[in-house]
């Protein structure tokens, strides 16, 4: 276990002291944001970033050692581990260099070598490729053995050869230095499968295609291995060779096996066998740098998705007001849910202001009584079909009531429908209609983007890159740990929360949070912290994971609001009875609370880290660490693609960064995509180093073809509208009609229209690139 932790220390650039004390409170069942959040001074400050990292490696880690134990059990089972080869199995520094080293030995069918050997061919074997003098067709016929099988000489050379080869293609120092030289020499090509051109059409941008493997980025490779898996294309991976030359990987294993073309009786039979060994090997190697390349870009494609859900997660909330939620629709019409400042459901009604009825008047009728009557502030407008026709009738409402005092929103639907259909949502709303259901999530989704979407499977809110193409485990995985970093680092109101958000606190699971749900319904609210321990399956360990990110407002203790760990209020006690200044009266004062100086209030089980945070909770407990929520417009008169013209200038919200690039909403129902040549003047090695999922940004139309429902647009700065304001301008401001957006870290607007995300992203990211 210490060359675990030694291991991961030196990947981490920490301390060895600081990584052994995580895995000891990951091995003692503690989670990752308590450990970030409330055990600094063990961890030496270990952020949540490097927890994961930390977790995810000591589970590689780990699975290495044992793999390691089983291959040296193994082996010495079979009397052949040798002091030299223990060394270089307990020095191996992956699971792909350990399987190199067990290749020998491990157990494997009756291969054509193996049947040489029975035949008694391996002295040949040993003859010719140590002398080479020796004329490979007079020493065989020394090895004819009918009984054996061996009928004839080429037979006992055939037999010789084949125990060469897999003897070659078994040095593990070999196939690990062959792999490498592919990887970094290799070149990836790809061809469309004859007579698969017209239905394999999407995929033509890879017809003829070539790159070095290396170089190709994560989405380009999940689309080449997409095209093959779903039969369009084939794909090859080898270094080129200039005419009749040697191909470069026969050289090499000539010179490690030392074979060379000096005229010898043995020579041309060596080289051959040299030649398909490397036939033998670059079948394997392939397949292996194929699945490297793969892993690789999952875990681009995965960060991708992380790094936008977390943005999208963490989005501005619009906080506790009565919200009417409208699910766009034509002929089905528009459905419409108001619910009150808590999220509760107060009414519902569906119109249809579009083809065919076109009742206009009536839907405005309508949606003005019910704003009336529930005194509605907001209006969320999901982004999907009839989007903006519906964002249009919102208008009039505004205009012809303006005594109502209405904001309008343009808000993500993204997973709403898949939240309509689940079993959550029969629970919640056994009696309403399915289609009733995608408004209510739309209306609270504005309200709080993080209550409403922890009830989505994340893959399913569609912020993801060709995220049906990637491992499942590891999204699945990476994705609930950003959803359990950023549930706890915004804290969950324990008498307001729903269970799917209770059961994203740390420590807790469904079961406790719906237990927790029925106490609270049962046996009124909570008044304090303490009364959560009663909450039946909740123990003790339960209890101290969860209690700093469970909030009580406005209870009898005000620590109990904040994130101050129920542990440490002896540390707020002591700093009262110090300063002679009561609880209620230090709250807030943000002054005084900077003048203490920690240290005097550290002991041996709370030190100076943990002090400083209570100190800047004491100054504004429960503070939210989502950016304030505010609006910015689109452009009116752009409502469909036809609309927009070339060098015209707007304004948008980022759906989602990939790794070519951005995509904006501008509202035409199908976003634009600003190459990442476009981000900047200056060059951006990632995206995200200027924008981020729900940026409000200043962009110009760069080129449009509505036929293929491509929009090119850019943000270099002096190319928006004439101004000089910066490829990251943010000129957003306070307006009635609008995306939603954050002075910091703004939410996102998913894309438009009826393509998702990523599916019409690629096809866009491929017309940018070839231009």
């Amino acid at each position: 276990m210490n060359a675990i932790n030694a291991r991961i220390a030196k990947e981490l650039d920490v301390q060895l002291a600081q990584v052994t004390a995580a895995v000891d409170l990951l091995g003692e069942g503690a989670t990752v944001p308590f450990i970030a959040r409330y055990r600094k001074e063990k961890t030496g400050g270990l952020d949540d970033t490097q927890l994961r990292k930390l977790e995810e490696r000591l589970g590689y880690l780990t699975e290495l050692e044992q793999r390691r134990a089983t291959v040296l059990k193994s082996i010495t089972e079979q009397d052949k581990l040798t002091p030299e080869l223990e060394r270089s199995i307990r020095a191996a520094e992956s699971k792909v260099e350990l399987e190199d080293l067990y290749a020998p030995f491990k157990p494997k069918r009756r291969t054509k070598a193996q049947i040489a050997r029975e035949a008694g061919l391996e002295p040949l074997a040993d003859m010719l490729i140590n002398d080479p003098t020796r004329d490979p067709s007079q020493e065989a016929t020394k090895f004819i053995n009918a009984e054996q099988g061996v009928v004839d000489a080429k037979g006992a050379l055939d037999g010789a050869r084949a125990i060469l080869i897999e003897r070659i293609a078994e040095d593990a120092a070999l196939v690990g230095d062959l792999r490498q030289w592919l990887w970094s020499n290799g070149v990836l090509t790809s061809k469309v499968i004859k007579g698969k051109q017209d239905e394999g059409a999407k995929f033509s941008d890879y017809f003829d295609f070539s790159q070095p493997v290396r170089d190709v980025p994560s989405h380009r490779a999940l689309a080449l291995l997409r095209g093959q898996n779903e039969g369009f294309l084939s794909l090859n991976l080898d270094v080129s060779v200039e005419g009749r030359q040697p191909h470069p990987a026969d050289m090499k294993i000539r010179a490690a096996a030392n074979i060379a073309d000096r005229n010898r009786p043995a020579d041309s039979w060596l080289v051959e066998t040299a030649r398909l060994t490397w036939k033998k090997l670059h079948g394997s190697l392939s397949t292996d740098l194929m699945v490297r390349l793969k892993e690789d870009a999952d875990t681009a494609a995965i960060g991708v998705f992380k790094s936008n859900l977390k943005d999208l997660l963490l989005a501005a909330p619009a906080g506790a007001r009565v919200t009417m939620g409208l699910d766009p629709g034509i002929r089905t019409g528009v459905k419409v849910a108001v619910v009150d400042h808590t999220g509760k459901l107060l009414d519902t009604a569906t119109i249809y202001p579009h083809e065919p009825r076109n009742d206009w008047a009536g839907s405005l009728a309508v949606l003005a009584a019910l704003c009336a009557k529930h005194k509605v502030n907001l209006i969320a407008i999901g982004n999907g079909t009839a989007s903006r026709e519906t964002d249009k009738l919102v208008g009039d409402l505004m205009k012809k009531h303006a005594e109502l005092k209405l904001a309008k929103i343009m808000v993500s639907e993204a997973g709403a429908s898949v939240y309509s259909a689940s079993e959550l949502a029969s629970q919640e709303f056994p009696n309403l209609d399915v289609s009733l259901r995608g408004a209510v999530s739309i209306a609270r989704r504005l309200q709080d983007p993080l209550a409403e979407l922890v009830k989505i499977e994340p893959k399913a809110i569609g912020v993801g890159q060709y995220q049906h193409d990637v491992n499942q485990t590891a999204l699945g995985r990476s994705l609930d740990a950003v959803v359990e970093d950023c549930v706890n680092s915004v804290g969950v109101d324990v008498n307001m929360a729903s269970a799917p958000l209770l059961a994203r606190v740390a420590g807790l699971n469904a079961t406790i949070a719906q237990n927790i749900v029925l106490h609270r319904n049962e046996n009124g609210a909570f008044k304090k912290r303490s009364e959560i321990k009663k909450v039946a399956r909740l123990g003790p360990k339960a209890f101290e994971q969860a209690a700093g990110f469970l909030r009580i407002m406005n209870g009898a203790n005000p620590l109990d609001a904040s994130a101050v760990h129920p542990e440490a209020y002896a540390v707020v006690e002591r700093i009262a009875e110090t300063t002679k200044r009561p609880l209620k009266a230090m709250i807030g004062d943000g002054a005084f609370l900077k003048s203490l100086d920690p240290k005097q209030f550290a002991d041996e089980r709370f030190g100076t880290p943990t002090v400083i945070d209570i100190l800047s909770e004491l100054e504004k407990p429960g503070r939210d660490p989502r950016p304030e929520f505010k609006t910015a417009e689109f452009k009116e008169g752009v409502e469909k693609i036809a609309d927009l013209r070339p060098g015209m200038a707007l304004e948008g919200v980022v759906t989602n960064v990939a790794a070519f690039g951005a995509f904006v909403d501008i509202g035409v129902h199908q976003d634009g995509l600003v190459h990442i040549s476009e981000l900047a003047d200056r060059f951006v090695k990632d995206p995200r180093e200027v924008v981020k999922a729900g940026d409000v940004v200043r962009v110009r139309v760069k080129d449009v073809d509505v036929d293929r429902k491509r929009i090119a647009l850019t943000m270099k700065s002096g190319a928006i509208d004439g101004t000089s304001s910066g490829p990251s301008s943010q000129a957003g401001r306070d307006t009635s009609r609008g995306a939603q957006r954050s002075t910091s870290r703004p939410p996102q607007t998913a894309p438009s229209g009826g393509e998702s995300a990523f599916a019409a992203a690629f096809k866009r990211a491929q017309g940018q690139e070839k231009g």
